[in-house]
């Protein structure tokens, strides 16, 4: 939901938003959860809690305060604003930690108490890749406003020996076509069916690093993490981000949606190559007072149509949250 609004003012908006050596101590004050579903206008700001959250560039900067944002694509504008950035700058974000940690990434939920670290364009880079293998060993996400990335790389894989590709770097370009917009399943897609014993060209861009961060390459996390489970930060509330309707605060997921949801965004990894714990939360949320795995086949289609999942699928997925029920895992 969103946060308040503020004024622009005339002034720099650095002065107004950057704090320099701030002991960051957490939120300012929340309000009570909205009570309109998914699609409805937002709230008026007189009902909106008043949040604040801290950040910082993940290769350096000032603090800043950002409030006011009810998903991603806002969250993204408000950092922008904080540190006089474009937002499409900004390829994705981190909590409590300015290192390229996909088992800490920003996915829909956000810890009342969590630091938020955006990692923003850097070095772009050009790569031709034989493809020896059907698979490439590419875990593919993306950010929520556009930008699909590496999440994951599987060790012995085709690009695990191509060293230039790294955990993070965004997927602009793909044998000359633009990408940017397109969903992480697509771009999964796209990279699955470009035909084996052949070369292709893709076109990268890497995460802005500082110099500490100048490291070995990371082969990414599996989702086996605090954010990559759905539980973030130590707060005993989230904030939860709807890429349709407004946030709303939220107890933490249960020990059931846990569970569930890692399941679920494992077998979006084995079924498509892609790794979305908003999209795994989504799927948890439709399945959970289901009858029958036709009934939520169902659900889903109006729900996520635009995915069109194949039926295996969706039938593996009602099982696993079947068993988180049980608590079979």
């Amino acid at each position: 939901m969103p946060l308040g609004i503020r004024k622009k003012k005339n002034k720099s908006k650095e002065s107004s938003n950057l704090v320099e050596n701030e002991e960051v101590s957490g939120h300012a004050g929340v309000g009570k959860p909205a009570v309109n579903g998914g699609g409805l206008p937002a709230p008026p700001a007189s009902m909106r809690p008043k949040l604040v959250f801290h950040t910082q560039l993940a290769h350096g900067s000032p603090t800043g305060r950002i409030e006011g944002f009810t998903n991603v694509k806002e969250l993204y504008g408000k950092i922008a604003e904080a540190f006089n950035l474009q937002p499409d700058e900004i390829l994705f974000c981190t909590l409590n930690t300015h290192k390229i940690d996909m088992e800490k990434l920003l996915g829909g939920q956000i810890g009342l108490e969590d630091f938020i670290f955006a990692h923003i364009k850097g070095l772009k880079k050009e790569v031709e890749v034989y493809k020896a293998e059907e698979a490439l060993g590419l875990t593919i996400t993306d950010n929520g406003a556009g930008y699909a990335f590496i999440k994951r790389i599987k060790d012995g894989s085709v690009v695990d020996g191509v060293k230039v590709i790294c955990v993070g770097d965004h997927v602009e370009c793909i044998n000359g076509k633009n990408i940017v917009g397109m969903r992480h399943f697509e771009v999964a897609r796209m990279l699955k069916e470009l035909p084996k014993d052949q070369s292709f060209t893709i076109k990268l861009v890497e995460p802005k690093k500082s110099f500490e961060m100048l490291e070995p390459r990371s082969r990414g996390g599996g989702g086996g993490g605090k954010s990559g489970d759905g539980k973030i930060g130590t707060g005993r509330e989230t904030l939860r981000l709807r890429s349709k309707g407004p946030a709303t605060v939220e107890e933490m997921p249960s020990e059931f949606e846990e569970k569930a949801v890692k399941k679920v965004d494992d077998l979006l990894e084995s079924y498509m190559g892609i790794r979305d714990t908003e999209l795994a939360a989504t799927m948890v949320e439709v399945g959970r007072d289901k009858k029958n795995p036709d009934e939520f086949a169902m659900a889903l289609d109006q729900a996520l149509g635009d995915f069109a999942f194949p039926d295996e699928f969706v039938f593996d997925v009602w099982g696993a949250i079947g068993d988180a029920k049980q608590g079979r895992f």
